[in-house]
C-alpha cells in the first residue's frame, strides 16, 4: 500500500514542484490538495491526479494521510506543521521554517513531542554539485576553507508566481515577513553551513526595496536586496547577495576560496561546478541540469523525505538545521535596520 500524501498550499512551490515530485514518486499512492483557493487545488488535482478537501483540517483529521508538504504562505507554516505533527503526520515543511524564532521553535517542539518526521525544503543540498563540491571539501584535497562568496538572485517572485502579478504574498510583510532574505537568503545560508560544515556567528548587512512596487505601484514593505558579511564559528570570513532584481540572468553561484585552490558552483552554465588549483590545474564537473525558475528539474527533496519516512531515516535537513538558517536571517536584518554588527 503506497503513502498519502496531502499538500496544504497549491501555488508555484506546489505546481511545479511538490505536485509533480510527488506523482512521479512510485511509493505515493493518493495526493490531496487544500488551497484557500478552491480553484487552484481543483486544477492541481486534475493536473495530478488527486482530490480536493475543502479545509486543511481535512487533511490533518484524516488517518489515511500519512504525509503532509506544507507549502503555505510563511506565516501560516507555524500553524500548519505544528498541528500535522501533532495529528501524527511526517511534514515537509517549505523554507523559510517560519517567521520567528517562537514560531519555529513551536514546530521543533511538535516534532519531539510527536516523535515524527520533520524536514525542510532547503533543496540546494540535494544538488550533484553541492554534494560533490562537500565531497571534495571534506576530503581536504583543497585544504582548508579559508573564505567564501555566495549569490542568489533572480528577477522576482512575481515571475515565478501563479499568477504572474505584483500583487503577491512574498511583498507583504505580514505574509512574507523576511523578504529576499527569507526567499532566498534562507537557501544560502543553510547551504554555507552544509558545505563549510560550521555556523555563521556574526554578521552585518545592508537591505533595500530598491525596485519592486506592490500592486498600487508603491515600494513593496520587504527588502528586494539584501548584502551581508558573514564570519562562521570556525573563523572563515565571506560574502553573499540576495536579490530580487537580477533582471536578464539568475545568478544562484557560490566561491568557496581553500588554502590550495577555489571551487566555483553553479558560475559557468556548463559546468556546474569547477575546481581550480592553486597550480592551476582545472577539474570541470558535468553533474546535471542547472533548475531555474524558467527551466524545473526534479529537486531530489520530495523522493528524499519519502525515503526518510519509508525507510525510517532521518532527514537530510532538520527543523534545528532550518532554526539555525532562520537566526542567521533574522540577525542579518536586524543588522541592516539597527547599521551595527550582530552576533547570531
Amino acid at each position: 500500500m503506497g503513502l498519502k500524501v496531502g499538500i496544504i498550499g497549491c501555488g508555484s512551490i506546489t505546481k511545479f514542484r511538490h505536485g509533480p515530485e510527488y506523482q512521479a514518486n512510485p511509493y505515493v499512492s493518493e495526493l490531496v490538495f487544500f488551497d484557500r483557493n478552491p480553484e487552484r487545488a481543483k486544477a492541481l488535482a486534475e493536473q495530478f491526479g488527486g482530490s480536493v478537501v475543502q479545509s486543511a483540517e481535512e487533511i490533518l483529521q484524516d488517518a489515511s494521510v500519512d504525509l503532509v508538504s506544507d507549502c503555505s504562505s510563511n506565516e501560516s507554516h507555524e500553524i500548519f506543521s505544528t498541528e500535522a505533527l501533532l495529528a501524527g503526520k511526517h511534514v515537509l515543511c517549505e523554507k523559510p521554517i517560519a517567521l520567528t524564532l517562537e514560531g519555529a521553535g513551536k514546530i521543533v517542539e511538535a516534532q519531539k513531542k510527536s516523535q515524527k518526521k520533520l524536514m525542510i525544503d532547503h533543496n540546494q543540498r540535494f544538488t550533484p554539485a553541492h554534494q560533490k563540491a562537500k565531497e571534495i571539501i571534506l576530503s581536504e584535497s583543497l585544504g582548508k576553507v579559508l573564505t567564501f562568496k555566495t549569490t542568489f538572485g533572480h528577477s522576482g517572485p512575481e515571475f515565478w508566481g501563479v499568477n504572474k502579478s505584483n500583487n503577491t504574498w512574498f511583498f507583504k510583510k505580514d505574509r512574507s515577513g523576511l523578504g529576499v532574505a527569507g526567499d532566498l537568503g534562507t537557501h544560502k545560508i543553510d547551504i554555507l553551513h552544509y558545505l563549510l560544515d560550521d555556523e555563521i556567528q556574526e554578521v552585518s548587512a545592508f537591505q533595500g526595496a530598491l525596485d519592486k512596487v506592490d500592486e498600487h505601484g508603491e515600494s513593496i514593505e520587504v527588502c528586494d536586496n539584501l548584502v551581508c558579511s558573514l564570519k562562521t564559528k570556525k573563523g572563515r570570513i565571506g560574502t553573499a547577495s540576495f536579490s530580487w532584481t537580477y533582471y536578464g540572468e539568475e545568478d544562484n553561484s557560490t566561491f568557496i576560496y581553500c588554502e590550495k585552490g577555489v571551487l566555483k558552483i553553479y558560475h559557468d552554465p556548463e559546468f556546474q561546478l569547477e575546481v581550480i588549483t592553486q597550480t592551476g590545474e582545472e577539474v570541470k564537473y558535468k553533474l546535471e541540469t542547472v533548475m531555474t525558475n524558467a527551466n524545473q528539474t526534479n529537486t531530489g527533496v520530495i523522493d528524499a523525505f519519502v525515503d526518510c519516512v519509508r525507510l525510517d531515516q532521518p532527514p537530510q535537513v532538520t527543523g534545528e538545521d532550518a532554526l539555525l538558517s532562520l537566526k542567521v536571517v533574522l540577525a542579518l536584518l536586524e543588522s541592516a535596520n539597527t547599521k551595527k554588527v550582530i552576533t547570531v
